[in-house]
């Protein structure tokens, strides 16, 4: 995995073929692949079966891979003997079976070495799945877990594909990446040597970078995406609980293909991120310690995989290559409620949207309902049943007798092919006096532009060296290492009448700063000309934290939210805010 994403503007390369779509199966150490009695709310027409990944044959190129690595100064950094090495090594496993197989030289790369591109035969050339890992190392070490774990799970996958050989509803391609660790120059390489034509064959890209760490957890990029509905649907069956993959936001090589609007997702079991208490009680291992304590180090050897890890990653990516692209797909579909809570005064209504989509196989209809609301309340749809891949209007109405409070309502989905998906939306009514409740703040995940937030030029980014806790985009404060002013601030008119007013957000503050005792930079939070709170490089941790306060003073008044970042001379820290909220209720 890349540590930070870098962007560069390079000559466009000479285009490469058309598009292909894969899904892949199980490996031997985790449980068999879901079926309609295991996956939950699975339907009743099976996929066709996806075929088991013996962990052990994964094992054996990671192995190769090792032995490549000693033989050729111990690393296989691209452009060096070892990375040329392991290109003729997977190459020469995918001619054997009968794939058509590419060597792309990635001109502008730091380092010129070649991407591998390997197609399947079959399916249309215009309905491409697409299969992807990283290939190269740094230099410090052999990289087997960063990154000869994505590509041997690949790598495996593909011949496996190959000797069962089934009906391909589409095509199947795999990407093995040169450069990855410079800044993933050999993906973004081969994006930009496609036609627009060849970039819309790719239906969806799946990248996977790490995916059997030591220490590791169970991410997917993208988790609610529908992209990722066949990988989450895999892993969901084994009861993991996976979750978003935040650490690896903009740093792999599926930021290529997403910057060029081609789905993605993927697998990743975590990298120099620390596995917190809650993760290690539900997945084991040690929490407090690195998901991979050997990232980008001499130590990253084949002792440094976990085979039960490796196993569920493998075995995942047959799953959803079966799924995509072996012409018996599930009929599945998705639900999705926007936006995802409302609040209604008694006596009045309001709207949300209800959309549904099409998550493999063939559309069906979906009949929709809603559960959970209270006494007083109605849900109704417009239309009341839709075709998988299309919206109703939900609306949502309070009598004068509805009880105040919150609730969580269940919309499901009821699907013809016999299984239900749903999603939740939360119902505020207010109670007497009259609070007109709900969000306040306008804008609080930055994905709307900067409108209605006054910033500092730069403060509102989608920058992937700071990745965003949700979404792509956040307000990233100081960061410069020299001395800076930056501010972020909202007017907001807070109602008055209700009995709860919180103001609350989600902040990452990373530092180069090395005393433990000297608050050097600092983050002020205001309501008008009071200060909540101060933060510093003093309260620098991984991951996002998230801060809450009582406003209620400010009732009824119109104030200005107010967050100042202010940096010394030297040595940065980013003061980084993600979903920002002040709940009126």
């Amino acid at each position: 995995m890349y540590r930070r994403v870098l962007t560069a503007g390079v000559a466009l390369a000479a285009v490469v073929g058309a598009a292909v779509a894969s899904t892949v199966a199980p490996a031997s150490a985790a449980p068999a692949p879901p079926t309609a009695a295991r996956v939950s709310a699975a339907p009743a027409a099976q996929a066709l079966a996806a075929p088991n990944v013996p962990v052990a044959d994964v094992q054996a190129h990671l192995t190769q891979f090792q032995t490549i690595a000693t033989q050729n100064g111990g690393n296989r950094r691209a452009g060096s003997a070892g990375y040329t090495a392991s290109v003729a090594y997977v190459k020469a496993k995918l001619q054997a079976v009968g794939y058509t197989v590419t060597e792309q030289v990635c001109t502008d790369c730091t380092y010129r070495s070649n991407n591998l591109i390997a197609e399947w035969p079959g399916g249309p050339a215009d309905q491409v799945v697409m299969f992807g890992a990283h290939l190269d190392g740094v230099s410090a070490g052999p990289g087997i877990n960063d990154n000869a774990s994505g590509s041997s799970a690949l790598l495996e996958n593909a011949l496996i594909l190959a000797r069962q050989n089934p009906t391909m509803t589409k095509r199947v391609r795999f990407g093995w990446w040169t450069d990855e660790e410079q800044g993933l120059n050999g993906s973004d390489f081969y994006v930009r040597s496609l036609t627009a034509a060849q970039r819309g064959y790719i239906k969806g890209y799946y990248n996977f970078d790490m995916v059997g760490s030591v220490n590791g957890g169970y991410f997917i990029n993208r988790i609610t995406s529908t992209t990722a509905a066949p990988l989450k649907a895999y892993w969901d069956s084994l009861n993991i609980q996976p979750e978003e993959n935040v650490e690896g936001q903009g740093r792999s090589d599926d930021y290529s293909f997403q910057q060029a609007g081609i789905p993605t997702s993927g697998y990743a079991a975590g990298a120099s991120a620390r596995k917190t208490s809650a993760q290690a009680t539900k997945w084991g291992g040690t929490s407090g310690s690195a998901y991979d304590p050997c990232y980008h180090r001499s130590c990253d050897t084949t002792a440094n995989v976990s085979a039960t890890v490796l196993d569920r990653s493998a075995d995942g990516i047959a799953y959803a290559i079966w799924q995509l692209a072996t012409g018996s797909a599930t009929n599945d579909f998705s639900v999705a409620v926007s936006p995802a809570s409302g609040t209604v005064q008694r006596g009045a209504s309001t709207t949300a949207t209800v959309s549904t989509a099409t998550t493999s196989g063939a559309a069906q209809t979906v009949g929709l309902t809603a559960a959970g609301a209270p006494a007083g309340v109605t849900v109704s749809f417009s239309p009341s049943s839709v075709t998988s891949g299309g919206s109703a209007t939900m609306t949502v109405s309070a009598s004068a007798s509805a009880a105040p409070g919150t609730y969580t309502v269940t919309v499901t989905g009821a699907g013809s092919g016999g299984i239900s998906r749903s999603a939740s939306y939360a119902l505020t009514i207010p109670g007497s006096g009259g609070c007109t409740g709900g969000q306040v703040i306008g804008n609080g995940g930055f994905e709307s532009g900067s409108a209605p937030w006054t910033a500092t030029s730069g403060v509102i980014t989608n920058d992937a060296d700071q990745p965003a806790r949700t979404g792509s985009y956040k307000a990233w404060l100081a960061g410069y290492g020299s001395t800076r002013t930056d501010t972020l601030s909202q007017s907001v008119s807070i109602p008055a009448g209700c009995t709860s007013y919180t103001l609350s957000f989600w902040l990452h503050i990373d530092t180069a700063e090395t005393t433990t005792s000297t608050a050097y930079d600092r983050l002020v939070v205001q309501v008008g000309s009071t200060t909540l709170a101060t933060y510093s490089n003093l309260n620098a941790a991984a991951g996002y934290t998230q801060r809450s306060f009582n406003v209620a003073a400010y009732a009824g008044q119109t104030v200005t939210i107010k967050f100042t970042g202010t940096e010394d001379a030297s040595l940065q820290t980013s003061f980084v805010l993600d979903d920002v909220a002040l709940q009126a209720s």
